[in-house]
């Protein structure tokens, strides 16, 4: 199917053919009729893509100062590479998409197969939406009127919050596609609503809808316009849609409201205010987040809950009925908005006319009919990739024991890390999949692989395969391990193996029923060159060691996935199980004993289970002790290594420098960059599956680590 995505270090657009999604618990599978370009958020996606990196930085100061904190902590390499693989991901764009149901997942009532709806899905001709997030289209209401609903709900969110009364008088500060339609609703409630903006098209059409207007272009003063227009005791309120780096339609807004006055600001515009004007009348200033509670809030968008209508009238998917009702009913007119239609394959002119000087408005982008376009090219999940190493025939291999890889997951990591590393080594990269298609597809391309998927399934089938990597979220990976395994592939999945007693206890059972599969765990720490250094060092000494780590992990939200039980186990089962593997390692002896301590119950803390301290003890005297802590400082380093053993210390510092005290033989390693052995570990694991060699992590280690994990975590409950 054709998506259209962006690439964000370049702005450039283009329609790519991409595996077609894979249907989801409480979504729905939606093949795309027609979608509405957002010329505000697009226009500003498309101009930020296309600015240098200075101009970069200016847009997004919280970000550089990210990059100033990982610059310090490190170094200057590391820092580099993050930037430049953040903004090297592929962005979906468009948000406002109209179309017929094809499939309805699990636990989603109300909707059918057929069923016209609208929903918040990018430009792609098959989309997969939250059912909260997608309406039914009512009788009368074309697929093109539809596309507006949700622009026209980032309207109804502002008037909600201005709480406009029947007589009252509003100003609407810039009249794109959404200031339009505020103006529309404003009048629809019964008010007496100007318009101000300074393009004579938008301001006509602004008429049509009864609206007074004042003309920037011409001079006009809005404040003393609005002033006249409330006879004199200044507006109830102002709605800001306007798109500017001023701070001008802000103060605008206060000089012209009455005591008491409400700002609502939708746009993106400078905000400094003047504190005499809101301080004399007691204005009040609120900023509309998009199209309505709900929001943002993955309880809601992505599980499905619904606030309960008793307590919060208008969610997002409330306020898309509202407008299809406005719409039903002609008091919200959205044929005058519409200026361009493209089909499809030249939705990249609608681009260039966002970024051009010829004007525009309502930009539709129209997809193919169905007997244009066969339901099999539409809904296949699996494209084939025609990229440099295919067509020159490097990925072709002459050895049948080769290593033939495919990968489970295409995120942040997998294409910052895992395939870098990956791509360094000899196997043949065969296919990449990942459930929404876009993230495959860009992977797939950019690292080389023949094909790219959202048919898992197709990867355990595919006979050429014999390696398999696992980078999804955690509670997937003991499924795709299995899987991996009873296909006969060697498996590598990363951190954590797995979430529960119960499915280690299911992973150790078919692993010994497939001799001769090699399953490794992302353990990649213990490959670092300074732990190798560090492990060779301490393979000589006879006496106990200590060893202590210190993890500034650094707080995640309580509502990130990684956080939930049931989807990322935690961050003890999901991270510091790394810790407790180093340390394994490093004294090379089975864990004996275990405790573990966390943060005490405390009103001024939510989260406890990421503040703990553990303390591993060995056979042979020693013991190791990991302080994994999530209330530190990001500008601090993240990890720092301590052994003390003999009358003499090793100290690693973030994996950059190692230093020993007193140590025979042995004073500093220090490299270029920080390495925390991932690449090391993927060679490993592809040349142990090349030779026939044993795993690099023999699988008796993996499960001790895994068990002593599960085991903390149940302790700190």
């Amino acid at each position: 199917m054709k998506q259209i995505i962006q690439n964000l270090k370049t702005g450039v657009a283009e329609l790519a053919n991409v595996p077609c999604p894979q249907i989801k618990n409480g979504h729905l599978l939606i093949r795309t009729s027609t979608s509405l370009v957002s010329a505000g958020t697009e226009r500003m996606l498309v101009e930020f893509g296309k600015a240098n990196f200075l101009n970069k930085a200016r847009q997004q100061p919280e970000k550089v100062r990210q990059v100033l904190d990982k610059l310090k902590t490190d170094g200057l390499l590391p820092a580099f590479d993050a930037v430049r693989a953040k903004l090297d991901q592929p962005i979906p764009l468009g948000y406002a998409n109209a179309g017929v149901v094809l499939a309805v997942g699990k636990s989603v009532e109300g909707f059918s197969v057929g069923d016209r709806v609208v929903s918040n899905g990018p430009h792609a001709e098959v989309v997969c939406v939250p059912k909260n997030l997608c309406v039914r289209i009512p009788y009368g209401v074309s697929d093109e009127t539809a596309a507006f609903t949700v622009i026209g709900s980032v309207a109804l969110q502002a008037i909600r919050l201005v709480q406009p009364a029947l007589g009252e008088v509003f100003t609407v500060l810039g009249l794109g596609l959404i200031g339009l339609i505020t103006a529309q609703l404003l009048k629809a409630h019964g008010c007496k609503v100007l318009g101000v903006d300074l393009d004579q098209n938008k301001l006509n059409i602004a008429r049509q809808f009864g609206v007074e207007t004042v003309d920037l272009s011409k001079s006009e003063d809005p404040v003393s316009a609005g002033m006249a227009f409330s006879h004199g005791r200044g507006v109830d309120g102002v709605i800001i849609t306007a798109a500017t780096k001023s701070s001008a339609p802000v103060q605008q807004a206060a000089r012209m409201c009455r005591k008491k006055g409400r700002i609502v600001l939708v746009g993106v515009t400078g905000l400094e205010l003047s504190r005499a004007d809101f301080y004399e009348k007691e204005l009040s200033f609120q900023v509309s987040c998009s199209y309505g509670p709900g929001r943002y809030d993955p309880a809601y968008e992505i599980e499905g809950h619904d606030y309960p209508l008793g307590y919060v009238r208008w969610t997002e998917q409330r306020n898309f009925e509202a407008i299809l009702d406005m719409l039903a009913s002609g008091r919200l007119n959205v044929e005058p908005l519409i200026s361009h239609r493209f089909p499809l394959e030249r939705a990249l002119e609608a681009y260039e006319l966002l970024v051009g000087k010829q004007p525009y408005l309502g930009i539709l982008l129209q997809y193919p009919k169905t007997e244009e376009r066969s339901e099999g090219d539409l809904q296949s999940r699996t494209v084939g990739l025609d990229t440099e190493d295919v067509l020159k025939g490097k990925n072709q291999i002459s050895g049948a024991s080769e290593p033939v890889a495919a990968i489970i997951g295409a995120g942040n990591f997998t294409t910052q890390v895992i395939l870098p590393a990956l791509k360094k080594t000899k196997a043949r990269l065969r296919i990449v999949s990942s459930s929404g298609g876009a993230s495959s597809f860009y992977a797939g391309r950019k690292f080389g692989f023949e094909r790219a998927t959202t048919d898992t399934g197709s990867i355990f089938a595919d006979s050429d395969v014999n390696t398999v990597f696992v980078t999804t979220r955690h509670n997937t990976h003991a499924r795709f391990v299995i899987d991996g395994l009873k296909a006969g592939k060697h498996v590598f999945v990363e951190k954590p193996l797995c979430l529960t007693s119960k499915e280690l206890n299911e992973i150790v059972d078919v692993y010994r029923e497939n001799a001769g599969t090699i399953l490794m765990v992302g353990f990649n720490r213990r490959f670092a060159p300074h732990v190798q250094k560090m492990k060779v060092l301490l393979d000589v000494m006879r006496e106990p060691k200590v060893i202590i780590i210190t993890v500034n992990a650094g707080a995640i939200p309580s509502d990130h996935w990684t956080q939930d039980p049931a989807i990322g186990g935690g961050r003890i089962i999901g991270e510091a199980c790394h810790f407790i593997d180093l340390i394994r390692y490093l004294i090379g002896q089975p864990i004996k004993n275990v405790k573990a301590t966390r943060m005490g119950k405390n009103s001024a803390v939510t989260i406890l289970e990421d503040k703990i301290t553990i303390t591993l003890s060995f056979d042979d005297g020693s013991f190791g002790t990991v302080h994994y802590l999530a209330n530190g400082h990001k500008s601090f380093p993240k990890e720092r290594v301590e052994v003390f053993c003999g009358g003499s210390i090793l100290a690693l510092d973030n994996f950059r420098v190692l230093k020993g005290y007193d140590w025979p033989g042995f004073k500093k390693m220090k490299l270029w960059r920080q390495d925390k052995g991932h690449t090391a570990e993927v060679k490993a694991f592809i040349d142990a599956v090349d030779k026939g060699d044993p795993a690099p992590v023999p699988f008796a280690e993996i499960e001790e680590v895994t068990r002593v994990t599960l085991e903390i975590a149940e302790m700190i409950k």
